[in-house]
């Protein structure tokens, strides 16, 4: 890895972690996006921003569905994959959530799938929220989905090994000074490879500050992508909906 780079930012550009990845959920995750259609109620003349979008599929299918939608990643690669799929109804942009994307310029940005708890300092998650606040319209409205921190921490695998085309992922967990981190070691053409991933267990009661201060005012919270109501010590995910 290079040391220069931050984490997220050579990992989501390499080809490894789209195949440790790849047997994941496509299902429960397209049965989330109609299950947020229908609640949100979208219309096709509504501006949506997928936050974070990485290959862009969750902003693909939105699309497919009628709707305008913008996908932005850091990654270069996911996003040169994801401009393969647009049309004038959907977008893709190389950009850092914690800047501005066009200001008062959406009615929905969605953040999916624990695509946010990246960074090092508390500072860098309050500059992502304020500039999602920044980019939404009046009375705009924000999805946020991460996982249950209480959950996961309690629930933990320290250790797993994985084969998938003909690689062997090693794969190591552990809780270290507020972060979820996971080591993952491999071999592939006679080169050995390292790579972690840090998310930060980011508590409730930090993420309703963090919308406090960027103007975001709380209306639900869900525990599941079946979008059932959520409770601390059971629940597999916090998805907060949120409006300016």
């Amino acid at each position: 890895m290079d040391d220069n780079k931050e984490w997220f930012g050579e990992w989501f550009d390499s080809p490894y972690y789209h195949i440790l990845y790849k047997h994941r959920d496509f299902e429960e995750a397209r049965n989330f996006i109609r299950k947020v259609c229908n609640y949100l109620v979208f219309n096709e003349n509504d501006r949506i921003l997928d936050l974070a979008c990485g290959k862009g599929r969750h902003a693909i299918y939105l699309n497919q569905a009628g709707f305008n939608v913008v996908g932005v990643d850091l990654s270069v690669k996911n996003i040169e994959y994801a401009r393969r799929y647009e049309n004038e109804r959907l977008r893709f942009y190389v950009h850092d959530m914690r800047e501005v994307f066009r200001q008062c310029n959406f009615d929905y940005v969605l953040n999916l799938f624990t695509s946010f708890g990246y960074f090092s300092t508390q500072k860098e998650d309050e500059k992502v929220i304020c500039a999602v606040s920044k980019v939404l319209n009046r009375n705009g409205k924000f999805l946020l989905d991460f996982l249950n921190p209480y959950t996961v921490i309690h629930s933990l695998v320290n250790s797993e090994i994985k084969t998938i085309e003909g690689i062997t992922f090693r794969i190591n967990r552990n809780f270290q000074e507020g972060f979820i981190i996971k080591d993952i070691q491999f071999s592939d053409k006679g080169k050995s490879f390292n790579f972690q991933e840090r998310v930060k267990a980011i508590r409730r009661t930090e993420f309703l500050s963090y919308f406090e201060k960027a103007g975001l005012k709380l209306i639900k919270i869900f525990g599941d992508y079946e979008l059932n109501d959520y409770h601390a010590e059971t629940s597999e995910r916090m998805i907060f909906l949120l409006q300016k």
